[in-house]
């Protein structure tokens, strides 16, 4: 494999396997947007009830956040790269069986099958770029560019969901499916082999454990997004349980001993009220264009498209100003940035004007989003030893869905306070922006210790 240059820039088959990784995280984060603008249509043309609809994306949330801490220690124990290439072989599968279906939950059924997949290969991707770059300038650039696909899949799947259902509905789960089989084809090729396979003997596999945060993790975002309390309670008595289980494990799942490493848990707490911040934003924002201003669904995908360019152009910046100003101060001022974009949408009314009302909020929270993602994930998977990557990027990815169910949650609760539609949507907006500013709090108080990395590169350009 090429090393790189003095400067730590990625080079020859590296710079292809980083691609290729940040392709399925790339499918990962589109597959979460593409859905949404297709349900009415889906719904039209099935005749499916609203409760099955909202399946369709809670379905593909719910399996997501519940199998990563799960997923990332099975690419620890089975091997990172076989992980990765099966489970995206499952997610491609689950995307064509879903495009050709036309009965409600089968439907449903494919996106839970697709929920885990994703689950299983976003840690192995993550775990596999932490351990073919070294700590230090070209594992940030590298994060860099993961965080940054992650940002474009995103974008991207807004714009696509409003274009392809224009024409069929039935070509949003089509779309993955070419992209997947081009990574899986080529994977091979150039992934590096990873770490040996753990057998599992002695007990190596802490079933217990798995058992008990997984269905527990699975609860309670199920809990989030139905507002069902007595799920929450039996999620949090089965999180109790994981916790005396990894107590008593020779081998845990989760060695409870990496929350003692202040930097990993206040990223995973900040990077949880990124989540909650942003992604919650999100859901407001889009009923806001769509409900109170009148956008169509490609208008809004449209319009959201600055805000992403402005988290590509910050987040190739990161590593330099990490490198200079360090992790906690660069995620602690990114978190305030991305707080006052949110905040700026306070000046929205029924009838926002684009170009001087919503553009500088959009492009004032990209600049944030770029500036703390990176960092956050940078931050989260530093310092812990090569077999317990899986476990990190399994932990920080699980925060941002849980921190992602929470925050769509609670601001829905918010919404629902306002005397008026307009004002429901400013105090879901004020809401948000106070997740990003407990973010904040966390990341500067938390990731104030200096990195033991040498100093990031200049840029993320692969």
């Amino acid at each position: 494999m090429a090393s790189s240059d003095g400067r730590g820039r990625i080079r020859g088959r590296e710079r292809a396997a980083l691609v290729l990784l940040c392709a399925a995280v790339f499918l990962d984060s589109m597959d979460l947007s593409l859905m949404g603008v297709a349900l009415p249509a889906i719904g039209s043309d099935l005749s499916l009830p609203e409760s099955t609809l909202q399946w369709l994306m809670s379905g593909y949330a719910v399996a997501y956040g519940g199998f990563l801490l799960l997923g990332g220690r099975m690419a620890d124990l089975f091997g990172r790269r076989r992980m990765f290439l099966v489970s995206l072989a499952v997610f491609a599968a689950a995307s064509l069986v879903g495009g050709l279906l036309s009965a409600g939950w089968p439907l449903v059924a494919t996106r839970v099958v697709k929920g885990v997949a994703a689950a299983l290969t976003a840690p192995a991707a993550l775990s596999l770029i932490t351990t073919t770059f070294a700590e230090g300038p070209r594992r940030n650039r590298a994060l860099g560019v993961y965080a940054l696909a992650g940002a474009t899949g995103y974008s991207a799947g807004l714009i696509a969901s409003g274009v392809l259902t224009e024409v069929n509905w039935r070509l949003v789960f089509f779309l993955p499916v070419p992209i997947a089989l081009l990574v899986l084809v080529t994977a091979p090729l150039v992934l590096p082999a990873g770490n040996t396979p753990n057998r599992l003997g002695g007990g190596g596999f802490d079933l217990a454990g798995a058992a008990a945060v997984t269905g527990g993790v699975l609860l309670l975002v199920y809990a989030l997004t139905e507002t069902d309390w007595r799920a929450g309670v039996v999620a949090v008595g089965l999180l109790g349980v994981f916790v005396a289980v990894e107590r008593r494990q020779r081998l845990p799942l989760v060695p409870l001993g990496v929350f003692r490493v202040r930097r990993t848990t206040a990223a995973n707490l900040a990077a949880l009220a990124w989540a909650c911040a942003t992604i919650g934003w999100q859901f407001v924002a889009v009923l806001y264009l769509q409900q109170e201003l009148g956008y169509t669904a490609l208008a809004t995908g449209l319009g959201i498209v600055p805000m992403g360019l402005a988290i590509v152009v910050t987040a190739n910046l990161t590593g330099r100003l990490i490198g200079r100003w360090g992790l906690g101060r660069v995620a602690a001022a990114g978190m305030l940035v991305q707080a006052a974009g949110i905040l700026l949408f306070l000046r929205a009314g029924s009838s926002g004007d684009y170009l001087t009302v919503l553009l500088p909020a959009l492009l004032v929270h990209g600049i944030g989003n770029g500036l703390s993602f990176p960092s956050l994930n940078i931050a989260a998977v530093g310092g812990l030893p090569d077999d317990q990557q899986g476990l990190a990027s399994g932990l920080v990815t699980s925060a941002v869905q849980i921190g992602a169910g929470i925050g769509v949650a609670a601001l829905a609760a918010v919404m629902s306070l306002g005397d008026s539609a307009l004002a429901g949507y400013r105090l879901a907006f004020l809401a948000a922006g106070s997740f990003s500013l407990i973010g904040a709090l966390i990341a500067h108080f938390g990731l104030r210790a200096p990195a033991p990395a040498a100093p990031a590169p200049a840029s993320t350009d692969a």
